[in-house]
């Protein structure tokens, strides 16, 4: 024993030294000898303790506590170790406390076992966290097995558990918040369900409810276990919300109604408990409910927004309830007056009921606002406003109550079926009523669901019979209504509309006895069914109105009047009534002003009022008040009874469509009026009015596709309409006929006008449509082209108008139509003898207004000539028709300003319209008298001016004004073409006449800015495209791109646009000179039509139809040259012994040498020498013209070719040799003229003249080498000298051209027809030398007929031929030149006798195709 305790005895001298190590050695040696030594191991944890080696004291302690688990002290020594180590061993405190406080409970001292859990509980609140700090809690609990030892020492268990709830609540939060933000953020999360998910986690591991309970079970405060009481009820219910359908959410919805109902029992006033007690209970009917929890609630919520509903509710005529008792008076005043005096000092709310329908109403308004989430509340709130039949709100109301329903139902778990099939039933009955019939359908639905879970349900049965009722549907109507009368014999509403039903359905009789028994069940005194008894006091008027349709009897004050003015009495506002009395007094008693105000009543009071509201708009259009009849039609139509439900038989009404359509036609709301017309068509289709409104509104709109439309169906109802109504009709066709006449189809249009006016002779507005028509038609036959159209369209404008002038001669339109009739004749000048003068006189002097014409007539001049008459020679004729037309027209708009004086913006017009006039008449002066400033064009200025001073914001006056004053001020032009853009940018006219001033002022970048803007404003404007091609001549002389230009200027242009025409026609003609190649006759037939049309317009244009000629001579019309050529000189010959002008002179050399040109084309050799030499003697430089030297040069060479060809034909060759001579020096060696002079040489056939031929071809291939027919005139010419040497030389020449493709497909013919020609005469085996020439002809120009031919020729080969055939048809225009001589030859190549026929048919003058089809049959047989 000694051992040990020395041992023990050196341990504790050791740790009194703080030798802790050696203790630490000793104490572990000792339990090695002693496992069990109880001191031992206390000291070794004492001093691994005091070296801060906590986990090895931790052991030693433990390890003494197994040796004597009773004694204090190593209980102790791990508390300190635990103090010392913080909040990581929190939980171990509380276990060695527990166990040293039990020590110190067995040893009976309290102090220390107090001061144990003290100390402890100090530390996990100073140390600890909040959860450590909630278990800590536990030690003093009623669980602990110290707590009966230290009751009363330690704080009550409520207030333990308070500690304990307070911090689950506060984790409980404060991790329901850091879940939510970590989860939503994951992809796809959605706040609302991830909240949901995230407190159902928490709540399912929370013991919050328990401590909840342990609070409100040991707590003696009552109100704190009234707080808890509602904690725990708001928990429970929170967590309900959560959980999923389940046992659990069953279990937790049942512990939910046990706490509310447990305190609406003892009356406790927390609105949540209240709120679930009286919601969950789910009652068939409102008198289900237990009216005293009902007044209770009130009374204690009475701001809630139920509690006001309640209130408003049990105090209304609907109240299924008895009333309350009246309430016990104070027995003291005194003690009232204190009672009333606190309340006001407190602000409190009376709990009085409301005294007044009003009152009510607005107190359970304002309680549905706050009773958002109540389906109790939505019950009450729509049985009340079905009983005031405010329909629409209650369709809205239990719209949204069945989504709180579905809302609810998957909050708690109810299926609230009781409470759905009420509020499904009232908005059933709401949607019968409720813009009837469109929500029939709906409403069906609704009752068949019912009748679905309860066949005898009565309110789906009425709800049915209703429907049926509303569609018409009286015998359906009839059954169902029968049907809930056997389920609810005493309900009089039921009986009342069963009655009305059978008298919808005819059966007056029955009806009228059914009702008359209602009516004596009916207490008048009764405000609940007074208006049940006006409805059916009405309706049994309406059964005596039936019964008896005589007009003494429905004048009978006693019958049906009677009954009508009894609804009144019982309900002054009942609607059905006014509209019976209004149709009483309007029909029978005539009393139209009583009749009015009686419809006004009905339709104020009830916009289902169908009948009243036609009346009235009636009498509204009637009156030519048409915003009221778009009011009384759009609350018609808003009324939603106009259109029937789907599948219903009822016809819906379609007037206050066709009103609306109507008015909103006459405020020009066209947009609108189409939306109206189309819906009475959905509803009528067959109404031939509002398919006319319909085609009016798409007319006005520009749709006149669609408005085409609209008429022609029209027009099929149009018999119908005129049986009815005659000559109502009428308007239709004049309407069809603007419509065509908008679309360009002018013909149609005008046959349209001219049938109504055959019905209608005296309508003005039609006769002056006609006029228009025709005047349009006119301008767009210019357009086309179509002059001889368009004059004839002019004449008969100007006829009827002539004809309308005796009875409207005071119209603006006419006289601007006139006007412009008569300045269709200056455009289509070919037409003038056309020009009715005798008709336009008579029409101008209609009316005797002569002084109308006095305007401007110091300044223009006009008026003479326009009533002048005389005969005049044919050459002046044109000119006078001309002036009369031009001063015809001028005369008109000066008519029509006269005209249009009392309205500023037509005469500004018609001054607009004069100007124009006056300017075209400055236009249409011959180029030679017109000065730079005219008096018409001064008249012009003035008109354009005056039209400006109008109406100044018209951007198409101020371009008029830049037009005509481009030549006498550019600024002022200037100015008012920017002003006309600052008006309208958009303007492509203005852009390019703007451009065109830059141009004449030579600034060609302004210019170009201002075309290229008039090109993005309208690309289809050619005159811009034309001032672009101008500017490339002028700025960069680029020939091919203004032909470009001027091309596609023509291609999108009008025919009326002689620019276009003149500039396109010159340019192509231009790049026929410059061009090497030979042009396709494709080329020529454009700028021929464009130079034709030219002549129509212009035909004193002689410089174009000159030009003409030209491309006439080149597509071989000689006969028609010679003719224009023909009466051009003898134009150009009298105007020059007139004038003897050079410029005279001039035109005339120059028509005479192209005159002969085309008599040498014609074999008229003779008359081509006699004009060939008078052109020569006219261009000579001393005749006195005005030819510029190159003219000169090109007239004189043309006409001494022209007149040595023609002596050549006359065999005359040494005068033709005279001719050629001067032609060589004037042509500069033009290998052509050299060509012509040296055939003339061989052909005179002596050898000094071929030689001289020889050497002028030389050196003719010596300065031009690329010219192929010197090189081939040469080739024969050695050919037929057979000179060895040159033909050397020129087949080498003759290769090198076959072998390039600078030269066309007739000159790689001809070259390789002299070359087989030399191989032919080749003296070493000339088969096989043609043979191979042949070859590498079609080797080298495989797509040439002309070597497959040869081929096909020379051995028979079929593919050859074939192949001739196929490469010719791809030669031929427009794809290549080849003519029809080659075609023909290659058809004739293949032998068969199809080709041949083809062949002949191409060119029957060729004998290829005659022999070949010869020799075919003659095989054949």
């Amino acid at each position: 024993m000694s051992g040990p305790k020395a041992a023990l005895k050196g341990i504790g001298a050791a740790i009194k030294a703080q030798k802790y190590d050696d203790a630490v050695q000793e104490a572990q040696k000792l339990l090695v000898s002693d496992p069990k030594s109880y001191q031992a191991s206390i000291f070794l944890g004492f001093a691994l303790a005091k070296q801060n080696k906590y986990p090895e004291a931790e052991k030693a302690y433990e390890g003494a506590t197994k040796i004597k688990d009773r004694d204090p002290q190593a209980w102790q020594g791990l508390i300190q170790l635990h103090e010392k180590q913080g909040s990581d061993k929190v939980e171990l405190y509380q276990v060695a406390a527990l166990k040293l406080a039990e020590i110190y409970q067995s040893a009976d001292d309290k102090y220390k076992c107090q001061d144990v859990v003290d100390k402890f509980l100090g530390f996990a609140k100073n140390q600890g966290t909040r959860l450590q700090y909630k278990k800590s809690q536990e030690i003093i609990l009623p669980t602990s097995p110290i707590y009966n030892y230290l009751e009363g020492r330690v704080p009550h268990p409520a207030h333990t558990y308070q500690i304990m709830a307070q911090i689950t609540e506060f984790e409980e939060k404060e991790r329901i918040n850091k879940t939510i933000g970590e989860r939503r953020t994951r992809i796809g999360a959605q706040i609302g369900q991830v909240t949901i998910d995230v407190k159902r986690e928490v709540f399912r591991d929370s013991d919050l409810e328990d401590l909840y309970g342990k609070i409100i079970d040991w707590s003696n405060d009552d109100e704190v276990r009234r707080q808890y009481e509602e904690k725990l009820l708001q928990r429970c219910m929170e967590a309900l919300t959560v959980l999923v359908p389940s046992t659990d959410k069953n279990e937790k919805r049942a512990k939910v109604m046990k706490l509310a109902n447990d305190m609406v029992i003892i009356k406790h006033p927390y609105k949540v408990a209240w709120d679930i007690a009286i919601e969950w209970q789910d009652p068939v009917n409102i008198q289900d409910l237990d009216v005293n929890i009902l007044r209770d609630y009130a009374a204690f919520f009475p701001t809630s927004g139920l509690g006001q509903v309640l209130r408003g509710f049990l105090s209304s005529e609907i109240s299924p309830f008895t009333a309350p008792p009246p309430p016990v008076q104070p027995a003291q005043a005194s003690t009232s007056d204190e009672s009333d005096d606190e309340d006001d000092d407190a602000g409190g709310v009376s709990l009085d009921a409301p005294t007044n329908s009003e009152d009510r109403l607005l107190l359970m308004t304002e309680g549905m606002s706050d009773s958002a989430k109540s389906i109790l509340a939505h019950r009450l709130m729509g049985e009340y406003y079905q009983f005031l039949e405010e329909y629409e709100s209650v369709v809205e109301l239990m719209r949204n109550a069945r989504h709180l329903i579905v809302a609810e139902s998957e909050k708690t778990g109810l299926t609230f079926d009781r409470s759905s099939d009420a509020i499904i039933s009232l908005l059933g009955t709401a949607l019968v009523y409720y813009q009837s019939p469109r929500n029939h359908p709906e409403a069906k639905t609704l009752f068949d669901g019912l009748l679905r879970r309860d066949p005898t349900s009565t309110p789906a049965m009425i709800g049915i019979g209703l429907i049926y009722e509303e569609e018409e549907d009286y015998p359906a109507a009839i059954g169902f209504l029968e049907r809930a009368l056997k389920r609810d014999p005493s309900n009089i509403r039921v009986k009342t509309e069963a009655a009305w039903v059978k008298a919808l359905d005819g059966d007056y009789i029955s009806g009228k006895a059914e009702l008359e028994n209602c009516l004596s069940n009916l207490d008048g005194k009764n405000a609940r069914v007074r208006d049940l008894l006006a409805q059916t006091q009405y309706r049994l008027g309406i059964c005596l109105w039936n019964m008896d349709t005589s007009k003494a009897a429905r004048k009978d004050r006693n019958g049906a009047y009677a009954y009508f003015l009894a609804a009144l009495k019982s309900n002054l506002n009942y609607a059905p009534a006014y509209t019976s009395l209004g149709i009483f007094y309007a029909d029978y008693l005539k009393d139209r002003k009583r009749s009015r105000k009686c419809f006004q009543k009905a339709f104020e009071l009830s916009p289902s009022e169908i009948e009243a509201a036609e009346r009235l708009a009636k009498i509204f259009a009637e009156q030519g008040e048409w915003e009221l009849v778009e009011v009384v039609a759009q609350r018609v139509v808003d009324s939603g009874k106009v259109r029937p439900a789907l599948g219903s038989k009822k016809k819906g009404v379609s007037w206050p469509f066709a009103a609306l359509g109507v008015a909103e036609l006459n405020k020009q709301d066209y947009a609108k009026s189409i939306v109206s017309f189309q819906s009475a068509l959905r509803i009528t289709p067959n109404d031939y009015h509002s398919w006319v409104g319909l085609g009016e509104s798409y007319h006005n709109s520009g749709r006149y596709i669609a408005a085409t439309k609209a008429f022609q169906h029209a027009e099929k109802f149009e018999h119908e309409v005129e049986q009815q109504k005659a000559g109502e009709t009428w308007f239709a066709k004049h309407m069809l006929a603007n419509v065509k006449r908008e679309l360009g189809d002018y013909d149609e249009a005008i046959d349209g006008y001219k049938y109504v006016l055959k019905e209608r002779p005296t309508e003005f507005g039609v006769s002056i449509a006609l006029i228009q028509a025709l005047v349009e038609s006119a301008w767009d036959g210019i357009d086309k082209g179509l002059f001889g159209h368009a004059a004839q369209r002019a004449t008969e404008a100007i006829t009827e108008s002539a004809s309308l002038a005796e009875s409207r001669a005071d119209a603006f339109n006419l006289w601007r139509a006139v006007g412009d009739a008569c300045s269709v004749f200056s455009w289509v000048q070919s037409r003038l003898s056309d020009f009715p003068h005798s008709l336009v006189k008579q029409l101008l002097q209609v009316g005797d207004k002569k002084d109308a014409y006095d305007m401007f007539t110091d300044i223009d001049g006009v008026g003479d000539v326009a009533f002048a008459d005389g005969l005049y020679s044919a050459d002046e004729e044109n000119g006078v028709n001309l002036t009369r037309c031009l001063h015809a027209a001028i005369m008109a708009h000066k008519r029509a300003i006269y005209a249009s004086a009392h309205d500023i913006h037509a005469q500004a017009v018609a001054y607009y319209n004069l100007g124009w006039a006056e300017h075209r008449a400055h236009v249409c002066i011959s180029a030679e008298v017109k000065k730079k400033s005219t008096r018409y064009l001064q008249a012009a200025v003035r008109s354009f001016k005056r039209a400006i001073e109008l109406e100044a914001g018209n951007s198409e006056f101020w371009n008029a004004l830049g037009v005509v004053t481009s030549d006498l001020n550019p600024r002022v032009a200037q100015h008012s073409f920017v002003r006309s853009l600052f008006l309208n940018e958009r303007s492509a006219q203005t852009w390019t006449n703007l451009g065109t001033l830059y141009l004449v002022q030579n600034d060609f970048m302004l210019a170009n800015e201002a075309f290229t803007r008039a090109q993005s404003s309208d690309p289809d404007f050619a005159h811009a495209w034309v001032g672009q091609g101008l500017l490339a001549l002028l700025m960069t002389g680029d020939t091919k791109e203004a032909n470009l230009l001027f091309t596609h200027a023509m291609e999108i242009s009008e025919a009326s646009s002689l620019l276009t025409k003149r500039e396109y026609a010159q340019s192509v003609f231009d790049q026929i000179l410059v061009s090497k190649s030979r042009s396709k006759v494709t080329d020529l037939v454009q700028p021929l039509f464009a130079l034709k049309q030219l002549q129509s317009m212009d035909p004193n244009g002689m410089s174009y139809e000159h030009l003409s000629t030209l491309f006439l001579e080149r597509i071989d019309n000689v006969p028609l040259a010679l003719e224009t050529l023909s009466r051009i000189c003898s134009i150009v010959e009298a105007d020059y012994e007139i004038t003897e002008s050079p410029s005279s002179l001039s035109r005339f050399a120059l028509a005479k040498a192209d005159l002969a040109r085309s008599q040498l084309s014609a074999k008229l050799y003779g008359e081509a020498v006699e004009n060939g030499d008078t052109a020569l003697q006219l261009s000579a430089e001393d005749a006195g013209n005005e030819l510029s030297a190159e003219a000169r040069q090109k007239c004189r060479l043309s006409a001494h070719l022209t007149v040595g060809l023609a002596q050549y034909y006359s065999n005359d060759l040494e005068a033709a040799l005279q001719y050629f001579l001067p032609a060589l020096e004037e042509s500069n060696g033009n290998p052509d003229a050299v060509c012509l002079f040296a055939q003339v040489l061989w052909a005179k056939g002596d050898g000094d003249s071929r030689s001289k031929a020889r050497e002028q071809l030389f050196d003719s291939v010596e300065n031009h080498p690329e010219h192929v027919q010197s090189v081939l005139l040469l080739g024969i010419i050695a050919l037929l000298d057979n000179d060895t040497e040159s033909l050397e030389a020129v087949t080498t020449t003759l290769q090198d051209l076959r072998a390039t493709h600078t030269i066309t497909n007739l000159e790689q013919g001809q070259v390789g027809e002299v070359l087989r020609a030399i191989a032919a005469l080749s003296e070493h085996d000339a088969e096989l030398e043609t043979l191979a020439e042949i070859q590498t002809d079609v080797f080298l120009h495989p797509h040439q007929p002309h070597g497959w031919g040869r081929l096909a020729d020379i051995d028979g080969d079929d593919y050859a031929a074939n192949m001739a055939v196929k490469t010719a048809l791809k030669a031929i225009p427009p794809l290549g030149q080849l003519d029809a001589t080659d075609l023909s030859e290659a058809f004739a190549g293949t032998g068969k006798i199809g080709d041949a026929q083809k062949a002949v048919l191409i060119a029957p003058w060729r004998n290829e195709g005659w022999e070949t089809l010869g020799g075919a049959l003659s095989g054949s047989q």
